[in-house]
């Protein structure tokens, strides 16, 4: 095990020790402190500070995936982060921040989309399920929403002709947040709509690959789910 590795497990053993109802019960409490955070940005410096904490959050989440290379993946992309939004101070003029806000959101959405490809990698090499099994596959779920939200935003951002919600604008982050959720569960309330491609095909796709995770790992980890009492009993 070389130094960076050996660090990165410390640092893992540390964060398990603050989460006492398991390190995917942190997860999840990190990924609603996100939510809540994403849906209150306002201005665009507004919105760069929060994309760090979205950074920050993955980062963590790497960490308890038990993932030391995907983690410095993830410190990486944080350090980058940061080195774009001081750049985009620096030069403080309209376009620029525009170009940052681009840059990041993208940087989001993709590591938006690792995290829950290593939450599941860690769930399937569990030798037994049990209660931070189901929680981490609620993660992952949770984190797959959080995901197309921030690939939403990252559209909306680049095509600007016509406004991602058409009649309705560009839209927010907590309209992004909304949207995703709504579309991840297919309820489908109807009163934000994408006006054109690729957001009405990127929502469809969203739609199925919600239920697809329901109905197969959600639902396969729900199902054989034992509790600590039941497995006693099953190695009896």
């Amino acid at each position: 095990m070389d130094e960076h590795e050996s660090k990165a497990r410390t640092g893992i053993a540390r964060i398990r020790e603050f989460s006492p109802a398991g390190r995917y019960g942190l997860v999840i409490g990190l990924i609603a402190v996100t939510y809540v955070v994403t849906a209150s940005a306002h201005g665009s410096s507004g919105q760069s500070i929060i994309v760090l904490v979205q950074l920050l959050t993955v980062w963590i989440i790497f960490g308890v995936s038990e993932s030391p290379h995907a983690q410095r993946l993830a410190g990486g992309g944080m350090l980058i982060g940061a080195v774009i939004v001081i750049i985009g101070q620096i030069v403080g003029s309209k376009a620029s921040e525009e170009d940052v806000l681009h840059a990041l959101f993208v940087m989001s959405t993709v590591l938006y989309l690792a995290a829950p490809a290593m939450i599941v990698r860690n769930v399937a090499m569990r030798d037994e399920v049990d209660g931070q099994t189901v929680l981490g596959s609620i993660a992952a779920y949770l984190l797959l929403g959080m995901m197309f939200a921030f690939l939403y935003q990252a559209i909306a951002a680049i095509q600007t002709d016509p406004p991602f919600f058409g009649a309705q604008g560009s839209g927010s982050p907590s309209n992004y947040l909304f949207f995703s959720f709504i579309t991840l569960t297919t309820t489908g309330y109807g009163n934000l709509v994408p006006a054109a491609n690729p957001g009405e095909t990127i929502a469809v796709v969203e739609a199925i690959a919600g239920q697809l995770f329901l109905v197969t790992a959600v639902a396969k980890v729900v199902t054989a789910w034992r509790t600590p009492r039941e497995r006693r009993g099953e190695r009896a």
